[in-house]
């Protein structure tokens, strides 16, 4: 794995124990103090981004990031812990998103987790109505017009695609698009599914994820 960068961070409030921290536990890291360039230089598996950066806020570094198409995943540190802090952080193309004070054990987790995903080699292109997923360029696209995804809404998406016609649990989304085995208590699905609907039905297309009462998301077979 390429080293892992906890810091494309200096404002928190001791940076260096979390480089200790993550250090101890076998994660190879790097600080950074000037986060939007040293993300744009690329080599990171995983960016871990405080929100209180002193040029430039971590939700401004994070847009401006999924808007040149950088898809490293980001996982935001911010001791902004309302629901509206983390739908805008989510918003705004983070993956995760953990307040402080936090659980250094949690935190490397996360971070692993961010940094295991891929998994083994990608499988053939897989279609659901007009919607078209192809793992080996990582391109979606919806009635052949391209659909720009961050890498968690396209982890999202191919867990759902997968099991087309299926209803897929919050639980099993956890696992397999966040490698959590934990409920962390946030709308964290539901904004990733909220932003990859809207970047689906954009221009008045048909919903083809469906919430399931109780169990989680299906996602149509023929959505189109």
């Amino acid at each position: 794995m390429t080293p892992l960068d906890p810091a494309l961070t200096e404002p928190l409030r001791n940076p260096q124990t979390v480089l200790a921290a993550l250090d101890f536990a076998g994660v190879a890291v790097f600080a950074a103090t000037g986060a939007l360039a040293a993300a744009r230089r690329g080599g990171y598996d995983v960016v871990v981004l405080d929100v209180g950066l002193p040029d430039m806020d971590g939700f401004a570094v994070t847009a401006s990031l999924r808007a040149e198409g950088n898809t490293v995943p980001v996982l935001m540190l911010t001791a902004r812990a309302t629901a509206a802090d983390v739908v805008h952080g989510l918003n705004e193309g983070a993956d995760d998103y953990l307040a402080k004070p936090f659980d250094f054990d949690e935190l490397v987790a996360r971070v692993r987790a961010l940094g295991r995903r891929g998994g083994a080699g990608p499988p053939g292109v897989m279609r659901a109505g007009d919607i078209v997923l192809d793992p080996v360029r990582r391109e979606v696209t919806r009635s052949g017009d391209a659909v720009r995804l961050t890498p968690t809404e396209y982890r999202l998406l191919e867990v759902l695609m997968r099991a087309a016609g299926v209803p897929v649990s919050r639980a099993e989304l956890l696992q397999r698009v966040w490698d959590m085995t934990f409920d962390p208590g946030t709308t964290l699905i539901d904004v990733h599914v909220a932003n990859l609907r809207s970047k689906l039905e954009a221009g008045g297309r048909p919903r083809v994820i469906v919430a399931v009462k109780g169990v989680g998301f299906c996602m149509a077979v023929n959505g189109s």
